[in-house]
């Protein structure tokens, strides 16, 4: 039997939906407005740079800035022979005009980044260029001979698109050929393959150091009491408190020929003569591992700090072998804790300038100082920006596969 309202419960009613309505939006406001600051900070230091990074890695637009016909005409030319004689006048008026606000400059270094001489052949050209001509052809080849040669212009022409893939080709020893197709970089010229390959070495081998003496470090710290565990915490800790610069600096006095590393070593009859502890790999992996056993230390032990250690004990009482306890009992249980310092530590490690520049020698260099040679030294931004899109690249694939074995734990768990 069906029951109907009156009107007054009606109005009433729907008086409470309304106001129900009006506090769930005004929550969801609230809301919004305490997330929107922190959201509007990421935004500017995170994303924006990270942008930023990924648009210059594909940037080219130096050339059609400061040369637009140019370039516009030069991306319409079939690559065969020399361009029109329109693309030699509008050159020329456009390499006058290119003197002012500093254009020159850019499209040299662009074009220099395709042959190392064309900065010097713009000059030449721009000093010998006549106010007018009939024939802009016939007067740039009489100012040099190199006008007269396609290959000029195709690499010209190479730099005339807004976008290209040259850059992230190039951080990966590849370019493209004279047909179009990608291909290796001759072998006197390949160099970053073998620097990302030394840099996910070097963080590979700082991890497995760091967990090889973080893992005992943590099971120490949280199975003894919690007066001498917080004092060997301050311990661990300490390093947070003292300068990167200095940390690494003191690393360069122990271990160097008369550092006390060498002189103890000596004293004690193990060597004869000082060992190469420094500017090489080893004083690398000293360094960095003191640096990031901290960040090791400190997800292992919160997870080792919450397992019971009943388990072990019952294991053991039913009449497992102390050391089976521990390895198929406890240790299964830190796998989350493990998956985390080595998923930080090595991410970290990627990322590392200041520890190899000056610990370790010239074939001890991560991807990081290309970076920076190439930001503050060349101000090639293109290469800079490759370079780190790829390790941004690399980062973001570890994380995903650490989201995944996490993931695939907390399922097995369940």
């Amino acid at each position: 039997m069906a029951s109907t309202l009156d009107p007054g419960a009606a109005a009433a009613q729907g008086n409470l939906k309304a106001r129900l309505r009006r506090a769930e939006r005004l929550r969801k406001l609230k809301a919004v407005g305490l997330v929107a600051p922190l959201a509007l900070f990421l935004v500017i230091v995170f994303v924006l740079p990270i942008g930023s990074m990924l648009l210059n890695s594909v940037d080219n637009g130096s050339l059609g800035e400061v040369m637009p016909a140019t370039a516009a005409s030069l991306q319409e030319w079939d690559g065969e022979g020399l361009p029109e004689a329109a693309t030699f006048a509008s050159f020329a008026e456009e390499l006058r005009d290119s003197r002012r606000g500093g254009g020159l400059g850019s499209v040299g270094r662009r074009l220099n980044y395709e042959d190392s001489g064309f900065r010097g052949l713009l000059m030449r050209t721009l000093m010998g260029l006549p106010r007018e001509s009939d024939d802009w052809r016939a007067t740039l080849i009489d100012i040099d001979p190199a006008w007269g040669e396609g290959v000029t212009w195709r690499r010209i022409q190479a730099a005339a698109p807004p976008r290209t893939d040259r850059y992230l080709l190039a951080s990966v020893d590849l370019e493209r050929g004279a047909d179009g197709e990608i291909q290796r970089v001759d072998a006197d010229s390949r160099l970053y393959q073998a620097v990302f390959q030394r840099t996910l070495v070097i963080a590979g081998g700082v991890t497995l150091i760091c967990l090889a003496l973080g893992f005992p470090l943590s099971y120490l710290l949280a199975t003894l009491p919690a007066r001498t565990s917080n004092l060997l915490m301050i311990l661990v800790l300490l390093p947070f408190w003292t300068s990167l610069l200095v940390r690494t600096a003191a690393w360069i006095i122990l271990l160097q020929s008369n550092g006390l590393a060498n002189q103890s070593l000596m004293a004690l009859g193990l060597v004869d003569s000082p060992l190469q502890l420094v500017f090489n790999r080893i004083g690398v992996f000293f360094a960095m591992v003191h640096i990031l056993l901290p960040f090791m230390v400190l997800p292992l032990y919160s997870v080792m700090k919450g397992i019971s250690p009943s388990y072990q004990r019952a294991a053991v009482s039913l009449g497992a072998h102390p050391f089976a306890a521990f390895w198929q009992v406890y240790v299964p249980q830190t796998v989350s804790g493990v998956a985390a310092g080595t998923i930080l530590v090595f991410i970290m490690a990627l990322g590392y300038y200041i520890t190899p520049a000056l610990v370790g020698g010239p074939a001890d260099q991560m991807v990081s100082y290309y970076v920076a040679y190439y930001t503050n030294t060349t101000n090639n931004w293109g290469m800079a920006a490759a370079l780190g899109s790829i390790l941004l690249a690399v980062t973001l694939l570890l994380y995903l596969v650490y989201h995944r074995l996490v993931n695939r734990k907390q399922m097995i768990g369940s």
